[in-house]
């Protein structure tokens, strides 16, 4: 992967980046979830559009997917070590959005 970037950067919204990511990556920051539960909190998002991104942050390593063999069948997401590095990068983005949600929104 590193040798498909020239800016580290675009390196990180690859794995990160578009609409729904960051978000699932700051719910499952706060704590291991099932796939209702983080699609009962990111109301908007339908059911293939959060199978489709947990899919791809797995691929990326960033996400653990845990099947229990148990009926009805239990599946929970966790962040795997590697997501676990993104953690100083999610909490600046939390500070960040908690001081210009203040803010009024200029327009250029």
């Amino acid at each position: 992967m590193q040798d498909a970037y020239f800016c580290p950067v675009t390196a990180t919204i690859s794995v990160i980046g578009g609409k729904w990511k960051s978000i699932i990556l700051w719910l499952l920051y706060q704590d291991t979830r099932r796939f209702s539960e983080l699609k009962r909190m990111i109301p908007k998002i339908t059911q293939k559009m959060l199978t489709q991104q947990l899919r791809e942050l797995e691929r990326d390593g960033i996400v653990h997917r845990e099947v229990y063999p148990v009926v009805p069948p239990k599946v929970e997401y966790s962040l795997t070590e590697r997501g676990r590095s993104l953690a100083p990068l999610l909490q600046t983005m939390a500070n960040w959005g908690e001081t210009h949600m203040r803010e009024p929104m200029k327009q250029s």
